[in-house]
């Protein structure tokens, strides 16, 4: 077991190695989506991990960019040219600033995901009062609607923006199986329809 000692400068240390909060929740977004790590590398005021995406098999970055109090256009055109550089069309950008409004724009039209600085530095799964969430494979979906003869609006929903959605990476439209631990049944699974 890891022992994390947090300080105000907003850094982790874990054991001799010290990492920023923006690494911290770099390392827990790959280890919840399964993501498979290629490289990592640092930039000016930024790092970048290059994963592949398990279900897709393509590349995408995961760009961590540090000590920013409000990420602009001149943070992005860097991310930008990275991406370019190693024909990469797939990004997620992790800060604790907070992004301008034409960041949000241009992250729609380039394929970049912007995380909120309320993303978790640590795995919420592991908490004994947050249950399993697992995204439905498009067969499934097909199953689960066929089976109760509903259609997707008619499950219970779930937004976009909890934090475990926003931790597995679901998007609006796709199917939740949520699995609680129960004491008397075992285990007790729902599903949910994420909404915008």
């Amino acid at each position: 077991m890891l022992s994390l000692a947090y300080s105000n400068f907003g850094v982790c240390s874990v054991s001799n190695k010290v990492q920023t909060v923006e690494e911290r929740k770099a390392e827990v977004l790959i280890k919840l989506r399964k993501y498979k790590l290629i490289t990592k590398e640092e930039f000016d005021g930024a790092f970048g991990y290059i994963v592949e995406i398990p279900e897709t098999k393509e590349k995408a970055l995961i760009w961590c960019i540090l000590g920013e109090a409000t990420v602009g256009i001149v943070a992005m055109n860097q991310l930008y040219k990275v991406m370019k550089e190693k024909e990469i069309e797939r990004a997620i950008v992790v800060t604790e600033g907070r992004y301008t409004h034409a960041v949000k724009q241009g992250a729609k039209k380039k394929n970049v995901e912007l995380l909120l600085k309320s993303f978790p530095v640590f795995d919420i799964f592991e908490h004994s009062l947050v249950p399993r969430h697992e995204i439905l494979t498009a067969e499934e979906r097909d199953q689960l609607l066929a089976h109760y003869k509903v259609k997707p609006y008619q499950i219970p929903q779930i937004t976009s923006t909890d934090p475990a959605v926003k931790a597995i990476g679901a998007k609006p439209g796709d199917i939740l199986r949520i699995i609680r631990k129960s004491s008397t049944a075992g285990e007790h699974v729902t599903y949910r329809y994420v909404i915008e």
